[in-house]
């Protein structure tokens, strides 16, 4: 068992990767950080227990155990800007998504501790999304990476008004094959209860961009879901079974629809 991620094997060409489920701050940080801080605000809540139907489906799942706040393992190494233009939250964040300072003193996050972050907790995730992908890809001949995450609805640092309730990235259709695209985009025009967007605000961060490469047989799909649509989006940030029994069966939905697309591209 890793410290750094948790990680259950499948049989199946499907990996749901989790990259901000962690809520933790290790011990020998936790002094660096404001009491906000280490209420780990942004962190993509029970998803774990949400896509709990991926084991049904045979997949394999790799979540996070630390906190973003720690370093996000959905940026590059080089911490280049996903959106230019737009408010940049960045490999290891000074801020919350609300402009709240992260730390009692911000010259603590010198260039050695990115770098050692990098090293203890980045990679060996990257390393592991990378080696279950390889995996997959050469026992079935095509994958489907599926990025789960969640955002509060209302963010105005980030973005304007609130999100649409389910959010699609395809990197503009660049990470995944098209009939993985449109399935996912029939399953959201045959659901009038939630709102939704493909490759609008998100469209897919580090991960979904980096490793999808349909021509190789990688298909790299982002869910970013509103949090109000399964859970509490205010402290103690509180699952809402009453919500997320409505919600599952829609992402499940989108999840099927786009790996029997895969599966069909790899018995071409």
């Amino acid at each position: 068992m890793s410290a750094i991620f948790h990680f259950s094997r499948g049989t199946a060409p499907l990996l749901i990767s989790i990259p901000h489920l962690g809520s933790q701050i290790p011990d020998d940080l936790r002094a660096l950080y404001t009491p906000l801080a280490l209420q780990s605000g942004d962190t993509d809540w029970h998803l774990d227990t949400l896509y709990r139907f991926a084991e049904s489906l045979g997949a394999s799942v790799l979540g996070a155990r630390y906190s973003r706040y720690v370093i996000d393992l959905n940026r590059s190494p080089e911490d280049e800007d996903l959106y230019p233009g737009q408010t940049k939250t960045g490999l290891c964040p000074l801020y919350t998504f609300r402009g709240e300072s992260l730390y009692n003193d911000a010259a603590a996050l010198t260039d050695a501790e990115r770098a050692r972050r990098l090293e203890t907790y980045w990679r060996p995730y990257h390393a592991q999304l990378r080696a279950e992908l390889d995996r997959l890809r050469a026992e079935h001949g095509a994958v489907l990476l599926w990025e789960a995450h969640s955002i509060a609805s209302v963010l105005p640092r980030l973005f304007e008004g609130k999100l649409p309730d389910l959010n699609i990235g395809t990197s503009a259709g660049a990470s995944c094959a098209p009939q993985v695209q449109d399935a996912i985009r029939a399953r959201l025009r045959a659901c009038p209860d939630y709102t939704w967007a493909i490759d609008g605000r998100f469209k897919g961060g580090y991960i979904t961009r980096h490793y999808g490469a349909p021509a190789d047989g990688i298909h790299a799909v982002q869910l970013e879901m509103c949090q109000s649509t399964y859970m509490d989006e205010t402290y103690p940030y509180a699952y809402r079974p009453d919500l997320a029994e409505r919600v599952i069966p829609v992402v499940r939905d989108m999840v099927g629809g786009a790996f029997e697309q895969v599966r069909a591209l790899a018995r071409r």
